[in-house]
């Protein structure tokens, strides 16, 4: 018997199994284009790995999450749980088609929030500054994250296509801050001046200048999301000025954002959490190592995996399943 994660990622979408006794199986990803133009079928890379007869429960994200505030039965979620799916950067069709077919497999599955102004969960003062703070995959990435350190006031950061820092005080979900609201990712980041300027001229759509407001932005890379961390850190081997800027700069924002919410914690930061594909790399530079020139030793650091989105929900369908009524402060409601 095994549980099965999903992670909706912006590159593509990932899966872990995980065994009864909570142990990782395997992880796999599928892309996003792939997907879409019909070349992979979840469908098939599950049975071939799994007899999906003996999945328990599969804990889903997908997109903002924000039509929903509680882990709920897929079934008993209306809109897969969105509330739109405009201005969520780049879309490409792929992790719908993934979500149409898990439908069709019948699976017993959960889904996961969003981290939003309506989730009670979350500390009022992050509710009322922000609409949307992170999306569901934050969620199980954080939930990974406890499992590993066993910490229960600390800050992860998960630094990837996107950056989203989440503050768990307690050992729950505080708050979180977004791609869009502030540190820089490889694709996407803040809207600075000259980006509204360029919007309120109609040069520019707003999901656009997201789209390509993160270090890409100074390296001067365009084109495919999936292929635009592999430039960026081709140029920086290649000794690219802009993109050892851009690398640079991404990590100054993340760890002024880090120090930000730090600040608000009331209780003492036991360490930093850091995952993602940028967050974990310690080739061609250490992220670890680059980060920590700013913190000066201050936290404890902790490199998890860059699957840690996948493997956390799996965990969540663990824990769901065997009783849990709460998962990081958000309720179970199955």
């Amino acid at each position: 018997m095994v549980f099965i994660g999903m992670d909706h990622g912006t590159t593509g979408i990932s899966f872990c199994i995980l065994s009864d006794e909570g142990d990782v199986i395997e992880v796999f990803k599928i892309g996003r284009e792939e997907s879409k133009k019909g070349l992979v079928s979840v469908t098939d890379e599950l049975t071939k790995r799994v007899d999906l007869n003996t999945v328990k429960l599969m804990a889903i994200t997908y997109a903002m999450g924000d039509g929903i505030s509680q882990i709920m039965p897929t079934e008993k979620v209306t809109d897969r749980g969105i509330l739109s799916i405009n201005g969520a950067g780049k879309v490409t069709g792929g992790g719908t088609s993934v979500f149409d077919e898990l439908e069709q497999m019948d699976i017993p599955s959960v889904m996961i929030p969003g981290l939003h102004k309506d989730s009670t969960s979350l500390n009022e003062l992050f509710r009322a500054a922000y609409s949307h703070q992170a999306s569901p995959e934050k969620v199980s990435i954080s939930y990974n994250a406890v499992k590993e350190t066993g910490w229960s006031n600390f800050i992860v950061a998960d630094i990837s296509s996107n950056s989203v820092d989440i503050l768990i005080e307690d050992g729950k979900i505080k708050g979180a801050i977004d791609a869009c609201l502030g540190a820089m990712g490889v694709v996407h980041g803040p809207l600075d001046l000259e980006m509204i300027r360029d919007i309120d001229e109609n040069n520019a759509s707003a999901n656009g200048c997201f789209s390509h407001a993160g270090a890409i932005k100074i390296a001067g890379i365009d084109g495919k999301v999936a292929n635009m961390k592999d430039q960026l850190l081709e140029n920086y081997c290649q000794g690219d000025e802009n993109a050892k800027l851009a690398i640079d700069t991404l990590i100054m924002t993340v760890a002024m954002e880090i120090a930000g919410l730090d600040v608000v914690c009331e209780n003492e930061i036991e360490g930093i959490v850091l995952t993602g594909s940028i967050g974990s790399a310690t080739e061609p530079f250490d992220f670890q190592d680059e980060i920590n020139r700013y913190f000066k030793n201050k936290y404890e650091l902790k490199v998890i995996s860059k699957e840690s989105g996948a493997i956390g929900a799996a965990q969540i369908a663990m824990d769901v399943y065997n009783g849990g009524k709460e998962i990081l402060g958000i309720e179970v409601n199955i």
